[in-house]
């Protein structure tokens, strides 16, 4: 059974709760801005990677292949996760085990990838997103938000920057355990970079009528009071 709970919801109180999706490749600031924006707004954050890299967690765990649909389907009936804020932020509970600092190791990264290409698995976790998003109010930070999952969303962001950027970035997010250079995550990235964009099922690209930000040149602060003035602006 797959389920997901949302503790604590905060809404803002001076306009009309809105469902914002955030997309882009890794390295781009998504997961930051998009915290940031949420909390701006006092609306609910859902990392939505962090669903998929789960699923991928446990299927490396269990050795399941990314390509090995019966097994992956097993992992998802009886897959719990759960949504929670606490001291240190929101944090993802998957069957009782936090698993937001494991689910970020590079190998899982890279399975997850894969995984996310499955059809059942984004049967199973299309449901959780949709459902977390009925009341709106919420900022969906993801790769495919604006184009497959919320089609219908109310403001759709597409968040890139140059790929040297984006390696020197992830290079910094990463705990320094895992020993990875910056050339390693470089190649990391640009395998998963093509991986994500070409890969037949819901492929990473900007919604037709995404609003695309270019981030390279500017710092966290000045990408999310971009965002801030396109949500502002009158509406269709």
């Amino acid at each position: 059974m797959l389920t997901a709970l949302w503790v604590e919801p905060h809404w803002n109180l001076f306009m009309k709760p809105l469902l914002i999706t955030i997309d882009g490749p890794a390295g781009a600031g998504k997961t930051t801005v998009s915290r940031i924006l949420a909390d701006r707004l006092a609306y609910r954050y859902i990392d939505t990677g962090a669903l998929y890299r789960a699923v991928a967690l446990l299927a490396h765990r269990r050795g399941i292949s990314a390509q090995d649909d019966a097994g992956l389907a097993l992992l998802c009936r009886d897959l719990t996760l759960t949504f929670v804020r606490g001291p240190n932020g929101v944090r993802l509970i998957c069957n009782e085990e936090d698993v937001s600092d494991p689910i970020r190791q590079p190998d899982i990264t890279m399975l997850a990838s894969a995984v996310s290409a499955r059809p059942l698995v984004r049967l199973f976790l299309l449901e959780v997103q949709r459902r977390l998003a009925k009341e709106k109010g919420v900022v969906f930070e993801g790769r495919d938000m604006g184009t497959e999952v919320f089609p219908e969303a109310d403001i759709k962001f597409f968040l890139d920057a140059a790929s040297d950027t984006r390696a020197v970035r992830r290079h910094r997010e990463l705990d320094n355990d895992t020993g990875q250079s910056l050339d390693a995550v470089r190649q990391d990235m640009q395998r998963r970079d093509h991986a994500d964009s070409t890969r037949t099922l819901a492929p990473l690209r900007p919604a037709a009528d995404a609003i695309i930000i270019d981030s390279t040149n500017m710092d966290i602060e000045q990408v999310v009071d971009t965002l801030l003035g396109h949500i502002g602006e009158p509406r269709a």
